[in-house]
């Protein structure tokens, strides 16, 4: 058992950052969990909840006080843009005491990334998962609706990862020995097409589901009619229709780091059913 620490993590309200803060407190740590709106954080209550925003880097002072690891996210304020503020915020750590960093690497360069891993002030670690399985809940509204998925290339492969499972590498680089200086894709223990996925989910609600192939055409017109801006559209397209080996290609990375196998898709379709039923 490792000794209680007080761990900070930022993106707090996010897919990632959620589970982190659930992980963390499942192994006795304590967790301060940063929001820019504490109003809508809804944390239990052993979690301390403060508000401060990655792109003011000083406004992260109160909440590194006491921490001895940070997990970060590469964006920030309401736009999502990448962040710029790296090394100040790797400023204020190296004050507060911080010995570990963990970074969620966010699908391509970033700045605040490239500060952590030229920092050897820290014990850093770079958390590079495939694609989430809660990115399935998008079929939800039309599952509901009417019993469908409309998707394009079903035919694609993914090893798609638990959110929870990120969480949980991330709780142990941070708390334990022996994770620094190291890059993790983590990945989940099957790759699935399109098909597995909506097959899984129609066995979870107990009713069944009808897939229908868009075209690229198709599904660029539909992504369009929600709002997308043409640059998601082309990663869309280009991640979809031309997976990278890395995003097919199951790794061990989530036994090796926790000691446990990371959880399947059927797992997690169960624990939200709920959200694919009328």
């Amino acid at each position: 058992m490792t000794q209680k620490q007080m761990i900070l993590v930022t993106g707090a309200t996010g897919t990632v950052g959620r589970q982190a803060v659930a992980e963390l407190r499942a192994r006795g740590h304590a967790v301060r969990a940063l929001t820019r709106d504490a109003a809508k954080a809804d944390f239990p209550a052993d979690v301390e909840v403060v508000e401060g925003d990655l792109t003011e880097p000083d406004s992260l002072i109160p909440a590194l006080e006491g921490v001895t690891g940070i997990h970060l996210i590469t964006f920030g304020g309401a736009y999502f843009a990448p962040l710029e503020t790296g090394p100040r915020i790797l400023e204020l750590a190296h004050a507060a005491g911080v010995r570990r960093v963990t970074v969620l690497h966010g699908g391509g360069p970033s700045l605040l990334e490239d500060a952590v891993r030229a920092d050897d002030g820290v014990d850093w670690t770079v958390l590079m998962p495939v694609e989430f399985m809660a990115n399935a809940l998008e079929w939800a509204d039309g599952i509901v609706a009417s019993g469908e998925v409309r998707e394009p290339f079903v035919g694609r492969l993914s090893a798609m990862v638990h959110e929870g499972d990120i969480g949980a590498v991330a709780a142990v680089a941070l708390t334990e020995e022996g994770h620094g200086g190291q890059e993790y894709v983590i990945t989940g223990p099957e790759v699935l097409t399109v098909s597995d996925k909506v097959a899984a989910i129609a066995d979870a609600r107990g009713r069944g589901i009808a897939l229908v192939e868009l075209t690229e055409e198709q599904a660029v017109a539909q992504w369009r009619a929600a709002g997308h801006p043409e640059d998601v559209i082309g990663f869309l397209t280009e991640a979809y229709g031309n997976t990278p080996e890395v995003g097919r290609t199951v790794v061990d990375t989530v036994e090796k780091v926790t000691g446990r196998p990371s959880r399947t898709f059927a797992q997690w379709a169960a624990e939200h059913a709920d959200a694919f039923t009328a």
